[in-house]
């Protein structure tokens, strides 16, 4: 694993015009993400971690400053350089799973594959494999409203690995599920990282997020606190996307 970061902010500003008032999302943000980690921004409702992410994402535009994805400034990029850079080298997973209804879970991880015109044979294979990886092997067929909450989370993660990506957004992916199922989705994220050598960002409330990333980032109004790094738990066996 290179130790260069996947991911660095410089000097991150966002400021959102609420009729004639101004409100400071992020003040001055300087962060950088390895690679192959697990890593978590911990805060409390409008702190600015889900802006934080939305900006690495390029979800949307800093007011200053920058965001670097692999030595590349997003801010010079185009509109489709950026879809392009958000279809095939990031992932995101959201709180409400974001699944279509009428879909299978296969068709609903297959679906960013379609976008991509892949062929038929490559989209089977990576689908069935990335439904595997996350222990829905058995369950391609069935529709969201034939799972739980936990398994549907699972399908999303699912989605977001299929396109092989880099990094992995993750926007309190674990806010609707009860406590036992969001452990075994924070651990699903830590294998993920350790094994795969994708970075995966998480932006949570949740205390137990501490238990499993491996680099914690306090973020309090709109301000990074000092990082407070966690032991990483090796796992005996890998999740293999090759």
């Amino acid at each position: 694993m290179t130790h260069t970061p996947l991911v660095r902010t410089e000097n991150l500003t966002r400021v959102f015009h609420v009729g004639p008032s101004e409100v400071m999302a992020l003040r001055g943000v300087d962060v950088s993400l390895p690679r192959g980690v697990f890593v978590a921004f911990m805060g409390r409702s409008g702190s600015g971690k889900t802006t934080l992410l939305n900006l690495i994402g390029g979800l949307d535009r800093p007011s200053s400053g920058e965001v670097f994805f692999d030595g590349q400034r997003l801010s010079r990029l185009t509109d489709r350089e950026m879809t392009e850079l958000r279809r095939t080298r990031i992932g995101f997973v959201f709180q409400s799973f974001a699944l279509l209804p009428t879909f299978s879970a296969f068709e609903n991880v297959e679906l960013p594959l379609r976008i991509a015109h892949r062929r038929t044979s490559e989209r089977e294979q990576a689908v069935r494999r990335c439904l595997e990886a996350v222990g829905l092997g058995r369950r391609s067929d069935h529709r969201p409203d034939e799972m739980s909450g936990g398994q549907q989370q699972r399908v999303a993660i699912a989605r977001a690995l299929v396109t092989r990506p880099q990094l992995i957004l993750a926007d309190e992916p674990t806010a609707e599920l009860d406590s036992a199922t969001g452990r075994q989705i924070m651990e699903l994220f830590r294998a993920i990282a350790a094994q795969d050598g994708i970075t995966v960002l998480l932006a949570t409330h949740d205390p137990v997020a501490r238990e499993y990333a491996s680099v914690i980032h306090e973020i309090v109004d709109g301000r990074i606190v000092e990082p407070d790094a966690a032991r990483t738990v090796p796992h005996k066996e890998s999740m293999d996307f090759s």
